[in-house]
């Protein structure tokens, strides 16, 4: 009886209930969806690299290392010497070597150099291997693979001709127009930095740099597809190596042999612990994301506090009816922390199902722009108490109005009985 009251009070002042439903459901969703966006952006940064023992690249910080060679943000302080790479590939500790090159680029996406070893052993997210959408991978010196963002973003298909540029801005003026790539394979989406990658072969890149000299090409000397093909394109140098071992109890071993090379200084770390500290760096902005989200439902709260007070005035009458049909005071408190926690629950209710609405219209948008996939998928333990936690501090905010509500109804006894 007491729900059913409470319910028909509710509905008694619709314009007020709809305003306040709005502004709990809307900062509930907020909230839920920011949650979302920090799980899913935390997931697939851990998940840009599966399987890798160690990444070797030039001395450097371990940070700078993960972020050139993984994330292909910034630029390397030197390249590591071939005979280097090759000493890593025939260590009997070592089962695997992807080699990566990067300088050049094509329309603001990296090119990264590499080999058709990164086919067969990269791994991202719950070492999952990379799969075609279209096509396959190097079969000719000029093929190129691109990531799933750049074929949509570009129009790319199978069979279509790129140019790729030095340097890696989004506007360059030295093109490698007279050596342009066939699109031989498309990527599947991934979640990772591959997306937004054009990959070539290492002796295709070094290839397109024939006739070159400190980045500038010199004049007359442009080499045609024919001449390249009879070229020795063994690269010199690369930028990083991606490391797989037979043992992984080998890593810190083989991690420290490196470090402490002297033939040639080199950085060996560890993927997760490098992530991590990337992490420690960069977890700010989506703690803070948190923060500003709370800060809205905790708005919301407020607001339906102060609607809930702004009603007490006018709930005067109501109450002395209750007290008269010989309702108590605390019963007419409880109906009030009864109408909050209704209100609270509908608009948390309300707010999960927007949420569920708005990831259907920005997932894909999302997904192109900054590579963040947000599955259509049942809360998260975390969202869960979160939303409890909308709901308990509703009903205390309840508490406020109960409280006004109890003394005018003893006020009410005390006058009647005077």
């Amino acid at each position: 009886m007491l729900f059913s009251l409470a319910l028909k009070s509710l509905l008694s002042r619709r314009t007020s209930l709809i305003l306040t439903l709005l502004t709990i459901a809307l900062s509930t969703a907020l909230l839920l969806g920011v949650q979302q966006v920090r799980e899913q952006s935390r997931e697939a940064f851990f998940s840009s690299v599966s399987g890798t023992d160690l990444i070797v690249g030039a001395r450097s910080g371990p940070v700078q290392l993960l972020l050139y060679s993984v994330f292909h943000i910034g630029n390397a302080t030197s390249n590591i010497r071939w005979s280097s790479q090759q000493q890593l590939a025939e260590d009997p500790r070592v089962a695997w070597t992807i080699p990566l090159s990067l300088g050049d680029s094509h329309r603001g996406y990296r090119v990264v150099g590499t080999s058709n070893a990164m086919f067969e052993h990269f791994r991202y997210g719950q070492a999952q291997p990379l799969e075609f959408a279209q096509g396959q991978t190097f079969t000719d010196l000029f093929d190129v693979v691109v990531g799933a963002e750049v074929a949509a973003r570009l129009g790319y298909n199978p069979g279509d001709k790129i140019v790729i540029a030095h340097g890696s801005g989004n506007t360059s003026f030295m093109k490698h127009d007279n050596l342009p790539f066939l699109v031989s394979g498309i990527l599947a989406p991934t979640g990772t930095p591959l997306d937004r990658a054009v990959l070539v072969s290492l002796e295709g890149l070094e290839a397109v740099h024939l006739g070159w000299r400190a980045g500038v090409p010199l004049p007359g000397l442009k080499i045609t597809p024919e001449q390249a093909r009879q070229q020795e394109l063994t690269p010199k140098e690369v930028t990083a190596v991606l490391v797989g071992l037979k043992s992984r109890l080998q890593t810190f071993h083989l991690q420290r042999a490196l470090n402490t090379r002297s033939e040639e200084p080199l950085t060996a770390v560890l993927p997760g612990l490098a992530l991590q500290e990337l992490w420690q760096i960069i977890g700010v902005a989506e703690k803070s994301l948190l923060v500003v989200a709370s800060a809205a439902l905790l708005t919301g709260l407020i607001g339906m506090l102060a609607l809930l007070l702004v009603g007490m005035q006018q709930r005067q009458h109501e109450i002395a009816v209750l007290r008269a049909l010989g309702c108590p005071p605390w019963r007419v408190a409880l109906l009030l922390v009864l109408e909050s926690t209704l209100l609270t629950a509908a608009g948390t209710l309300l707010g999960i199902l927007l949420l569920q609405v708005m990831l259907m219209a920005i997932r894909g948008p999302l997904l192109d722009t900054f590579g963040i996939y947000l599955p259509l998928a049942p809360l998260s333990l975390q969202q869960w108490l979160q939303c409890l936690t909308i709901l308990i501090l509703g009903t205390l905010a309840g508490l406020v109005p109960a409280l006004k509500g109890w003394r005018q109804a003893r006020a009410n006894h005390l006058i009647r009985h005077y």
